[in-house]
């Protein structure tokens, strides 16, 4: 039944009437004069080392288009793991590339390491940057993207409630950097060789036992490498022991000295309050036998400057990049390494700054599936600034990673001054 009155300015009408239903035209014309401009996401390519062939994949890319993104890439995107335009257009016709600079005036730009501050600075104020930025370790990076007046989003800082990661991939810096151990142990390993039955069992003592840990001990017991293990099993080989210590067995260094005398393969897999004071100081790496192994998997940096000096967990280990990660002992990178670095005592040493980087297809499947949905929700937003810290757990997540809620603005008391490039820039 139809109710009429005199108009007053509205249309009352009976409860089973939907105003959405009866008002289509007219609400659809306010949907269209407020709906927001499709958010922009430029993909910049990481212009590092030759080694470093990551971008993400067309599967991912074409995730943002279906979340309405406008995406742009620069050219030659995909390049160094044998992607061509083609790949990226046939799954998502809409997307674009264009030159770096170009990249960088969308409203997003996502590259997974930190890119060079030329860079940076091209970027719009009020734009944002997803990148591995790591706040804890780079004060003066924190300080330089907030004079720019941008927001950034370091996917490093992204975690869930209870502290965890919500985008990393500890299991391939674990498998990949053991991996790689491994195959120098095989070489520098005595009589009566490494793959003799009548050899002792290998001893690996790893320093740490959070999350890289807990990825070590597996990856330790297998060589790294699953085939390598059943062959060995199969041969009688005896296996892997691993003996992992923490913060109250290091500072005792008569029981550090005993355990390092008999260990084939020392991993650092530490996290430190203290940067500035090594775990293994390098006069211990001299308790070691000659053919050990010691392996960088914390890939913190050097850096001498300032009022808060960083060193990596075991002194005297150089920086390593995808080009190069292993060094004999006689290696010039050792006699390059910082003043205020002790590399007196030298072993053969693998570093790299990152370590599921060796396997670049693989690992970007992996960050391309962990960053679908906090994508979606940045576009959904539209504006960082929309995103609610108390909010859904993935707008809790974010908000976490977010410069502007960046509160160890205490680390910025590091002296002035250019910063080096350094693993921790790595992923």
């Amino acid at each position: 039944m139809w109710i009429f009155i005199p108009f007053i300015g509205a249309l009352i009408l009976p409860p089973q009437f939907s105003y959405g239903k009866l008002n289509l035209g007219w609400n659809a014309v306010v949907r269209s004069n407020t709906m927001q401009k499709p958010v922009s996401i430029g993909l910049a390519r990481m212009h590092k080392e030759p080694g470093e062939r990551r971008d993400f994949l067309p599967s991912f890319v074409s995730r943002l288009e279906k979340y309405e993104a406008n995406v742009v890439l620069e050219y030659g995107y995909g390049a160094g793991m044998d992607f061509l335009e083609g790949d990226y257009h046939q799954i998502a016709p809409s997307i674009r590339f264009a030159n770096r600079s170009e990249v960088y005036q969308q409203d997003f730009v996502l590259v997974l390491r930190y890119p060079d501050d030329e860079d940076v600075s091209l970027m719009r104020p009020g734009s944002c940057l997803i990148t591995m930025a790591h706040y804890p370790t780079r004060p003066q990076r924190v300080a330089f993207l907030r004079k720019l007046g941008i927001e950034v989003i370091s996917l490093d800082s992204i975690k869930d409630d209870t502290g965890r990661r919500l985008v990393e991939n500890l299991k391939a810096v674990a498998w990949n950097g053991i991996e790689a151990a491994f195959r120098v142990l095989r070489s520098t390993y005595p009589d009566p060789g490494f793959g003799s039955p009548n050899r002792p069992p290998i001893q690996v003592t790893l320093i740490g036992a959070g999350a890289v840990g807990a990825q070590v001990v597996p990856a330790a017991i297998r060589y790294g490498d699953e085939g390598m293990r059943e062959r060995f099993s199969s041969a009688g080989i005896p296996g892997v022991i691993v003996t992992t210590i923490d913060y109250d067995i290091t500072p005792h260094e008569a029981v550090m000295r005993e355990l390092l005398s008999r260990t084939d393969m020392l991993i650092d897999a530490t996290q430190r309050p203290d940067p500035g004071k090594p775990v293994i100081p390098n006069k211990w790496v001299g308790y070691l036998p000659k053919h050990a192994v010691l392996v960088d998997l914390s890939v913190d940096p050097y850096d001498c400057e300032g009022n808060a000096i960083s060193i990596k967990g075991i002194e005297g280990i150089p920086q390593g990049n995808l080009d190069r990660y292993i060094f004999p002992p006689d290696d010039p990178a050792f006699d390059n390494l910082p003043e205020c670095v002790s590399a007196t005592n030298r072993r053969y040493s693998v570093s790299c700054y990152s370590w599921p980087g060796i396997y670049p297809k693989k690992c970007m499947d992996l960050y391309g599936r962990q960053l679908r949905p906090i994508m979606h929700i940045a576009i959904e937003k539209g504006d960082p600034a929309n995103i609610e810290p108390e909010g859904t757990f993935f707008e809790r997540a974010i908000a976490r990673g977010m410069l502007s809620r960046w509160k160890n603005d205490h680390d910025l008391s590091r002296s002035p001054g250019k910063e080096k490039t350094t693993p921790q820039d790595g992923a």
